[in-house]
């Protein structure tokens, strides 16, 4: 009698550890599924000239003036997205652009939350040219973000809102823009964006 109590105990517990496993690997396809996620979108047509769209999904963490950037050779904007690991981590071109070179670096992997971490984690620099004018991307990794995806090269031409490469889990995308003065921004720290889709700035054209 005992003995077969004993293996009804064991029955139960470990049908219910079964369960339990099943459970877990089926949250953990769900959370992969959701964080590689690409869905589809319509980019919008026919914007004014000089306008840019988001290139990531996310939360405008930091917009910044700055007297020098390497990507523009001059004075700058720089709007900064944090994406948490829930955002779409596809990146995106903001306008029709050509791609000058890309610039890696190595660094430290802090919260992608913290000001220090744009300046010493892991980057991926896109040096871009746009209607004769030079613009800067680039993709930061985070404290979980420890692998930046980008298979693109010298020379490649992409349309804006195209695709370009993403980010692993948490991360920073960052938009950077000549001439500050004759730079529109078209959002503020803390709004809410989505690559390929927010309007987030208008570069008005040299000639004007």
């Amino acid at each position: 009698m005992f003995f077969l109590f004993a293996l009804s105990v064991y029955g139960v517990f470990y049908s219910s550890l079964w369960w339990i496993s099943v459970a877990g690997s089926v949250l953990l396809w769900f959370a992969l599924v959701s964080f590689f996620r690409n869905p589809w979108r319509i980019i919008p047509k026919d914007l004014p000239e000089g306008m840019m769209l988001s290139p990531a999904d996310g939360v405008v963490s930091a917009i910044e003036f700055l007297d020098e950037h390497e990507t523009v050779d001059g004075p700058a904007v720089l709007i900064r997205i944090f994406l948490s690991v829930l955002n779409v981590h596809i990146n995106r071109m903001p306008c029709d652009c050509e791609l000058g070179k890309t610039l890696y670096r190595k660094g430290r992997f802090l919260d992608a939350r913290s000001e220090e971490s744009a300046k010493i984690n892991e980057s991926n620099t896109l040096f871009l040219f746009t209607n004769g004018e030079r613009i800067g991307m680039r993709q930061v990794s985070g404290k979980i973000a420890r692998n930046i995806v980008c298979p693109i090269h010298n020379g490649d031409r992409f349309r804006q809102g195209q695709q370009f490469g993403m980010i692993k889990y948490g991360s920073t995308a960052e938009l950077i823009l000549p001439r500050p003065d004759h730079v529109k921004i078209h959002v503020a720290k803390g709004d809410s964006v989505r690559g390929g889709l927010t309007r987030i700035a208008t570069l008005t054209p040299q000639t004007q």
